[in-house]
């Protein structure tokens, strides 16, 4: 059987720049959680995407975790969050004892739809303390009308750029329009440090604050006094040593995942019934995933099963947070557009290893069906 193609895999720079970073916290004994690696990150990615303080933490959850906490969100407290997304979006929520409301998407975006966020603000108004932006597989949020609703609310904006980092919004990176902004680098992503996430913002002393509640929130004392409650949440020096040397190959990665996409619109667009995620003109997407939607005969488990047959893997669109078992019992604002698109979508296989007769060969395989 041939190798297997991953839906979006690991993928270490030609340079070498991940061992240089790596190497040289062994050479120096900096095996362990903090150290030069992770305070240069913290300042190279928050220059890279534009933001004036970042914390490097665990995960891009314990990242979501951390920002909520850093907005005072607390038991009861309401937040909006996006339904179309994985469940690390929304299970912070449950972790600081507030109530998560979820928000449906449109289909110009994918992401939250203002009309359902403006119709959830008229039913809870001043009982909510925080929205959760998520921009999915890479595409951007409607970022100015959702800004404005929440500036006309004043709550506070958390973006899930978990899997946007790369990504503009007219002319500006997803992750910084917010009060705070994550990003993930779990294995899966567009660059990875194995897993680790970071928080971005431009209040130093809401990331001051985070970096001391991720580190056990140990206070200054000889012996170890603990005032509030902490979290083991810190990225350790040698994982942030691979994240330092992948985000010099960030725009690479861009570049080859939008060339992906490109060669899926022009090999697949014209078959009857697809149509591929919106990009819109104020969006510079870093197409992290691949996706399609199909409305005619051809189903997506009928493209996953072809593919997995050949060793290929692909994915669903991710089950939106109210149709979720554990979720289901909490409110949802919105018509059944993430519903849809669930019931609907495909993810590509979109590693940025894949060569061009590797995208051929999908694409063969994906066209046999029609």
């Amino acid at each position: 059987m041939t190798d297997r193609i991953y839906l979006s895999s690991p993928h270490m720079s030609d340079g070498g720049y991940e061992m240089q970073y790596i190497n040289e916290a062994f050479d120096t004994n900096w095996i362990a959680p903090l150290g030069p690696n992770v305070n240069e990150f913290e300042k190279e990615l928050a220059a890279k995407v534009g933001a004036k303080h970042a914390a490097a933490l665990s995960s891009g959850t314990a990242a979501i975790q951390m920002a909520l906490k850093a907005a005072g969100v607390g038991e009861g407290d309401i937040v909006f969050c996006q339904s179309l997304t994985f469940s690390a979006t929304a299970n912070p929520i449950i972790y600081q004892n507030a109530t998560p409301v979820f928000i449906d998407s449109d289909f110009e975006t994918w992401n939250m739809d203002p009309n359902a966020l403006e119709e959830a603000f008229e039913k809870y108004g001043d009982s909510v303390k925080a929205v959760l932006v998520v921009h999915l597989y890479g595409l951007s949020a409607d970022l100015d009308k959702i800004m404005a609703i929440c500036q006309k609310y004043n709550v506070v904006v958390i973006e899930d750029a978990a899997e946007s980092l790369g990504t503009y919004y007219k002319g500006k990176y997803t992750g910084t329009f917010g009060d705070y902004g994550i990003f993930s680098f779990n294995g899966n992503k567009i660059i990875t440090t194995s897993g680790g996430g970071m928080l971005v913002s431009n209040n130093e002393e809401k990331i001051k604050k985070v970096r001391f509640w991720a580190t056990q929130a140990r206070d200054q004392a000889r012996h170890y006094q603990h005032s509030e409650l902490g979290f083991n949440y810190r990225m350790s020096n040698v994982v942030a040593g691979i994240g330092r040397g992948q985000l010099k190959v960030l725009v690479q990665r861009v570049v080859k995942k939008r060339y992906i996409f490109e060669f899926y619109k022009r090999e697949l667009g014209g078959l009857d019934g697809v149509e591929f995620m919106p990009l819109n003109e104020w969006n510079e997407p870093n197409c992290w995933l691949s996706c399609i939607t199909l409305s005619g005969q051809v189903r997506p488990l009928d493209i996953m099963e072809a593919l997995e047959k050949e060793n290929i893997e692909s994915r669903p669109i991710w089950k939106p947070m109210h149709l979720q078992p554990f979720f289901e019992k909490y409110d949802y604002i919105g018509r059944d557009v993430s519903e849809r698109l669930f019931e609907n979508g495909v993810c590509l296989p979109s590693d940025t290893k894949m060569t061009d007769g590797d995208l051929e060969r999908i694409c063969g395989i994906v066209k046999g069906l029609w």
